[in-house]
């Protein structure tokens, strides 16, 4: 397979515009959790310049650029209105992503940030809005995507500019993580699991030096009835969770899963959980946090 460095060309360059306030920004979050090069508020004119730099690099050759540019730039109609044929010689898909919604939206999202509009120096939200819509009126025609966010939830807006974008986000990872709740929770896990009702391997003579990780401490767990029954229904949990978690475009889900000391049990669960998972398809990371921390005592 041809090296992708070797193009003279990016593959992808989409140009995010339209009303403030309709979702720029967030449009721009989509574009660079997807691994693409993002610039926010360019001027136009700069644009060709810019994708002859990235010609080397790494993210805009594998994925493409966004760049959003707005009545914030001066000259944004005029500018860009003439570097839309130049950028098209230099990219193999150039897109223009517009972004609207109902004026009554955008106040509210305005009064609800108490920001002010660009353009409402010397007018209201909604003078600065009817001067914004009439200077973006002719490349909302020209518009290659139109996304009105009225009324749109943040995950919302995610999954319909990707649909429309044809474009895929990648799956969410699951990081399982072991750990001794006599060291402290993990401050960033998303759910705790305690499997310190199944009996401690750490009492065991043969089992008291193996952690977790090994056959004869698995083994021992899985010889109590209560260890089959907590894993089935842990596996049904993330299962949802994972899906759930997905769909709003988090890109990571954090499951703690902590006995006393977070050498045996935990582990044990936590190795358990990957292979399920890892099975029907996810992206799995263990991390054992405090499988060296010594025995208990």
């Amino acid at each position: 397979m041809q090296d992708s460095c070797t193009s003279s060309k990016i593959q992808r360059c989409v140009i995010i515009t339209g009303m403030s306030g309709g979702g720029k920004s967030s449009a721009l979050d989509v574009f660079e959790d997807l691994g693409f090069y993002v610039i926010d508020n360019l001027p136009p004119t700069l644009l060709p310049q810019l994708l002859e730099v990235l010609v080397n690099h790494q993210s805009a050759i594998n994925n493409g650029v966004a760049a959003v540019v707005d009545v914030r730039g001066e000259e944004l109609l005029n500018d860009l209105e003439k570097v839309v044929l130049k950028l098209k010689e230099k990219v193999e898909k150039l897109e223009i992503l517009f972004v609207d919604a109902t004026d009554e939206t955008l106040v509210r999202r305005f009064e609800t940030t108490r920001r002010r509009h660009p353009l409402s120096e010397n007018t209201t939200i909604l003078g600065g809005l009817a001067l914004e819509r009439k200077q973006l009126s002719s490349i909302r025609k020209s518009a290659d995507i139109v996304i009105d966010t009225t009324g749109l939830k943040a995950n919302e807006f995610r999954s319909k500019l990707l649909e429309i974008m044809g474009m895929t986000s990648d799956k969410t990872s699951i990081i399982l993580s072991s750990f001794g709740f006599k060291y402290g929770i993990p401050q960033d896990s998303d759910y705790v699991l305690d499997v310190r009702f199944l009996p401690n391997p750490n009492y065991v003579d043969e089992l008291h030096s193996l952690s977790g990780k090994d056959y004869e401490v698995q083994k021992y767990l899985r010889s109590f009835e209560s260890l089959d029954t907590f894993i089935g229904k842990a596996e049904g949990l993330l299962d949802y969770v994972s899906s759930v978690y997905s769909s709003t475009g988090k890109k990571q889900i954090h499951i703690a899963i902590g006995c006393t000391g977070g050498r045996h049990r935990s582990v044990a669960v936590s190795e358990m959980l990957a292979i399920h998972l890892k099975k029907i398809g996810n992206n799995v990371i263990l991390d054992h946090r405090d499988i060296d921390k010594g025995n208990l005592v």
